[in-house]
């Protein structure tokens, strides 16, 4: 139904935040949050001269910029931080560890900060358990019979020491805010056996299959597109702008077969098959871990709300169990997802990602897994080897990396690329990553287990008295592409081409199309 006169058309800005979205970011600096409005700590007067280090640091440039409205936001009750289980123990006592690995990944976390702030929390603590201990004596004296005199005196020691609680919890949410803000930028720890230095030092794990020995003068999956009537960037960028396409005619086809074969292949390795949400809270997407990179922008956020677009299924699948704890016997739990994902793509221009490589919107087939701590680093293998099956069976050549420590997004452990040849392009280019994120999401997403065998204390709270119940664990998750529909079609076209300009359909997508084996040229 068409439009009427005067009718009012509401509008919804994008705006962009940044992010590490793991496919296909270029390996960069994590930094501070910029999507949302982070309040400023601001000690009362009463209490500043405690902390004069808070002052400083907050002024200077690793944290945020202190201004008057973000004071008055303070003031007026902004939402506290969100809450991270980060394990600051565990930073304290491996602080020599943590540093290099800060350093291994060009991180600009400011470790000496946090460490501050934790040390000064934990003093406010005690100090603020110490106050109510005082004042929980005032009101037990209180109780018994007391003379008018020293009663009154009592009922002002106690509103005195009340109105100095306030202060103290006050300062105290305030300290928590700015140690959450800061330490939620320290990376994962990497695995020992990561290459350190940038991507150039990523190492090769696996080379699969060889070149295509073409005997005719090749073509890019632009060209071949464009004669074969398959996709038409020209009329996406009158209608949306550069970096959107139309697929066409087989085209549709072909990416309808990709994502049913990659579902079907998939889910016999025992994957649940999930369709999700396109549009996910920024609150889940920070959860996931994918903090600002600089100028790096990634993301599309909803202007006006607490949304985004997602940039990959691994969001809304890492969300699912957010805030749960998993029986034990339920892991582990192992999902295949399709979406269509957004992303900026901001700075990517040239030859190098011209036509289908790098563009804003896709469709994607997601692989995500949740496990057993000790089950990580097997499951990360399973993933890279469904990866590699997936793409053999396809005819790629390809190899695999175990990616360097400077192009590790913040979530990732370790993180293996797949890049496949691309003769058109002339190059290799990345087609797919497998990453083990080992707690790193799931202590922001709050999802943990309780292991039936544990050797952990048991715990018997009020409302499990009587049962003997392990603590519950954090999680591991990783995730993995199992098709990055657009790449695998710029692979596909410019693989398969064919002297006469038509492109064999490999036979496993076969079934999928309706039979159709080869795309022709089409009759003028």
């Amino acid at each position: 139904m068409g439009l009427q006169c005067g009718t009012t058309i509401q509008t919804i800005k994008l705006a962009s935040i940044p992010s590490t979205m793991h496919l296909w970011s270029p390996s960069v600096i994590c930094s501070r949050l910029t999507l949302f409005k982070t309040p400023t700590v601001t000690l009362s007067r009463t209490s500043a001269h405690r902390f004069p280090f808070l002052i400083r640091a907050l002024s200077s440039p690793a944290a945020a910029v202190v201004d008057s409205a973000s004071i008055a936001s303070v003031d007026h009750g902004v939402k506290p931080q969100w809450k991270a289980a980060i394990d600051f123990k565990s930073i304290l006592e491996n602080k020599s560890a943590v540093a290099e690995n800060l350093k291994n990944r060009n991180s600009s976390a400011n470790l000496e900060l946090v460490i501050e702030l934790y040390e000064r929390l934990l003093e406010l603590q005690k100090e603020v358990e110490d106050l109510r201990y005082e004042r929980n004596t005032v009101a037990s004296k209180m109780k018994g019979k007391v003379e008018p005199l020293e009663r009154q005196r009592l009922i002002e020691e106690g509103k005195n020491l009340k109105e100095k609680l306030v202060i103290l919890e006050e300062d105290l949410v305030k300290l928590t805010d700015a140690l959450q803000r800061e330490a939620q930028c320290i990376p994962n720890m990497t695995h020992p056996d990561v290459p350190t230095g940038g991507e150039d030092s990523s190492t090769i794990r696996k080379t699969v299959g060889t070149p295509c020995d073409f005997t005719f003068s090749i073509k890019d999956h632009v060209q071949i597109g464009k004669e074969l009537d398959l996709v038409d960037f020209d009329a996406a960028a009158e209608v949306s702008g550069s970096k959107f396409y139309y697929l066409k005619n087989e085209a549709v086809l072909l990416e309808m077969a990709l994502i049913n074969w990659t579902l079907s292949e998939v889910m016999k390795r025992g994957f649940t098959p999930l369709t999700t949400p396109e549009i996910a809270r920024s609150l889940v997407v920070e959860k996931c871990g994918f903090q600002p990179r600089g100028d790096n922008t990634q993301v599309y956020s909803i202007e006006g709300s607490d949304q985004c677009l997602i940039g990959t299924a691994e969001i809304p699948v890492g969300g699912i169990h957010m805030d749960s704890i998993l029986a034990d016997s339920s892991l582990p739990l192992k999902y295949v997802a399709f979406s269509h994902c957004f992303r900026t793509e901001a700075g990517a221009a040239g030859a190098a990602t011209r036509g289908l490589y790098r563009v804003h919107q896709f469709s994607k087939v997601e692989m995500f897994i949740l496990c057993r701590p000790e089950e990580s680093n097997a499951y990360h293998e399973e993933l890279i080897e469904i990866e590699e099956e997936l793409f053999s069976k396809l005819g790629l050549h390809f190899k695999t990396l175990d990616m360097a420590t400077g192009d590790l997004g913040a979530p990732a452990y370790r993180k293996y690329d797949i890049e496949a040849w691309m003769p058109g392009l002339g190059r290799y280019g990345e087609i797919s990553s497998a990453s083990n994120c080992t707690d790193y999401q799931s202590r922001r997403l709050g999802i943990r287990y309780r292991p039936e065998n544990s050797t952990s204390p048991p715990t018997n709270t009020k409302k499990n008295k009587g049962r003997n119940l392990s603590a519950p664990e954090f999680v591991h998750t990783l995730n993995a592409t199992a098709c990055a529909v657009p790449r695998m079609i710029v692979c596909l076209l410019e693989n398969y081409q064919q002297k006469d300009g038509s492109v064999v359909i490999p036979e496993p997508l076969r079934p999928f199309m309706g039979g159709i084996q080869v795309i022709t040229p089409k009759s003028n």
